[in-house]
């Protein structure tokens, strides 16, 4: 297949970029690695008259760490991360994330920013960033800045938060603690595909917290902000137990059917949380 014909503009600011969207009324598209929507444009799943070329403005490569955390621009890569070619000591485990993700043709390609914006479900960002209580920087097209959780961010499967003219600017990621233990488990049918299901796990003794995200579902990460529940009890006050019965009826009260999918599900965080409580 090839894609419908489309204009192609590379604008010079992030200013003219969110005009050119505006002047679009839905049928511009922006790009910057094109890993997804690339083949959605060969397969024409979308088919959108201009398409905005935004990875080479410098505002979305740039990325600054300072006591509150980590800052990371829309367009910087996943291969830049996996290198750790940017400051990582506020959230060590991205760099293993990177490094996870499909294969490094894409990872060189690939965006944080776009994985976000996409919101796939089976996307390692997704959950990732949800479990680190991540927030989206987002631009409008008059310049005003506003900040959304990401678990918020994301409406629905492929769907997000973005208002006409609206373009993520940059991922906040805060500090995470000294001490913590994470951990981010797929399954895939094949090494580098897209995940069938995932669980990821954050859990910091000192500060009793406990936080588990359970992704590659039909719809939204299903975020477990205090999942002492889940785990059959406090952080601190004994050992913790993955509670296999409480997270099939997490799976079916967020619409996940059929018993081989929720049992996939189920072991992609009961891998994950054995990873962080045995550690």
């Amino acid at each position: 297949m090839k894609p419908a014909p489309f204009d192609y503009v590379r604008p010079g600011s992030l200013a003219e970029a969110s005009a050119l969207l505006l002047e679009g009324d839905g049928n511009a598209k922006l790009v910057a690695g094109g890993q997804s929507l690339g083949p959605m444009l060969n397969l024409r799943l979308v088919q959108p008259s201009l398409l905005i070329d935004i990875a080479g403005l410098p505002e979305l490569s740039e990325v600054s760490e300072d006591d509150a955390g980590l800052r990371i621009g829309a367009c910087v890569t996943a291969a830049n991360i996996e290198d750790g070619k940017l400051p990582l000591a506020a959230a060590p485990m991205l760099q293993k994330i990177a490094g996870g993700i499909a294969y490094r043709a894409v990872r060189n390609r690939g965006t944080i920013g776009g994985s976000v914006c996409h919101a796939d479900p089976a996307a390692d960002w997704v959950s990732t960033l949800a479990a680190l209580s991540a927030i989206c920087e987002i631009r409008d097209a008059q310049g005003k800045l506003r900040r959304v959780p990401v678990q918020k961010f994301f409406t629905a499967a492929f769907e997000n938060e973005l208002a006409p003219g609206e373009i993520l600017r940059a991922m906040l990621i805060p500090r995470v603690p000294v001490g913590t233990r994470f951990s981010h488990h797929k399954v895939s049918r094949k090494f580098g595909k897209f995940a069938i299901a995932s669980g990821t796990v954050l859990y910091n003794p000192e500060q009793q917290v406990l936080k588990a995200v359970i992704g590659a579902t039909h719809g939204r990460p299903i975020v477990i902000d205090n999942a002492t529940e889940l785990f059959g009890g406090k952080p601190g006050a004994g050992p913790l137990r993955f509670d296999a019965q409480r997270a099939l009826s997490l799976l079916q009260e967020n619409g996940v059917e059929g018993g081989a999918a929720c049992q996939t599900h189920i072991a992609a965080l009961q891998r994950a949380a054995a990873e962080v409580f045995d550690s």
